[in-house]
């Protein structure tokens, strides 16, 4: 495909943003998540952008090659919903549609409900609704267990000792082992370890976790989402227990879930071929 490499400043930081697709087509903003790049949407951008769409992944901030900020307070979800709102106003777009996994879904959610007006439709995968995720992430034993990563980012310098060891080894096989088999190439995977190994990349990272618990954004005014959602959800994810998808529903006014059972928390690099035409339909019942 013909990626563009853009580097865009928005909110006080230079975002590494790369795109495709037709500048004046319906805008699609992809927004990966943890331990991801933009790279995450390689199966997404093309196939959109085939169909008329102006596709943008960024690296969020602290990731990759976009700016990592220091300390915990810049890496908050009202922070990075603002770069979000600054990418937009740069497309000179008033709305657009957003799709987002896990922290990148975790910041979607939280866009659709600081900047409504902003977002026209919305996808998230694998990536619970904060007040499920809050709920049970703090109170649900089970969840607990499984969210054990966000306590362990908690500790300054451990984490980056541990995960950092053999160049950043324990994200490769975060990935290669909470993955279906074949989901991602060995090429692929050096791929991540080159983005992960940039230098303070490491700590950003991890610092997002931190601002989850250290810093926390004030509430949204209303936690409803009123646009329409799309939560596409991988039921074999080792992040997350099976009951929150069907949670999050409850605060959604025109939502809709599909489950993948046999896929884990990388959807969308597992179902590409399920999900693309998927999100295709949904955005174009928008114009219909």
């Amino acid at each position: 495909m013909d990626l563009r490499e853009r580097t865009i400043e928005t909110n006080g930081v230079k975002l590494h943003v790369m795109e495709a697709g037709p500048v004046d087509g319906p805008m699609i903003l992809f927004l990966h998540g943890f331990p991801d790049f933009w790279y995450g949407w390689r199966k997404q951008l093309g196939y959109f952008a085939d169909r008329g769409y102006l596709v943008a992944a960024p690296d969020l901030r602290g990731y990759n090659l976009s700016e990592k900020p220091k300390g915990i307070a810049p890496y908050t979800m009202d922070e990075m919903a603002k770069d979000v709102v600054g990418l937009i106003d740069f497309y000179k777009r008033d709305q657009i549609f957003l799709v987002g996994h896990d922290v990148g879904a975790s910041v979607s959610w939280w866009t659709c409900m600081k900047h409504p007006e902003r977002i026209k439709r919305v996808v998230v995968m694998n990536s619970p609704h904060q007040r499920v995720g809050g709920k049970h992430i703090i109170g649900d034993r089970k969840q607990m267990e499984k969210s054990w990563y966000i306590f362990f980012f908690q500790l300054p310098g451990v984490a980056e000792a541990i995960c950092g060891k053999d160049n950043c080894q324990w994200f490769i096989d975060v990935l290669a082992e909470d993955s279906r088999p074949g989901a991602f190439t060995p090429e692929e995977l050096e791929k991540y370890r080159e983005a992960f190994c940039q230098p303070h990349a490491l700590t950003s990272m991890v610092n997002l976790y931190r601002a989850y618990l250290q810093a926390p954004s004030p509430p949204p005014a209303d936690y409803r989402i009123k646009m329409p959602l799309l939560l596409l959800w991988g039921m074999n994810d080792t992040a997350f227990i099976p009951e929150l998808p069907d949670e999050c529903m409850a605060y959604c006014d025109n939502g809709r879930l599909v489950k993948f059972p046999e896929s884990s928390h990388w959807l969308q690099h597992e179902e590409a071929e399920a999900i693309n035409p998927l999100m295709d339909n949904f955005f174009k019942e928008s114009s219909s």
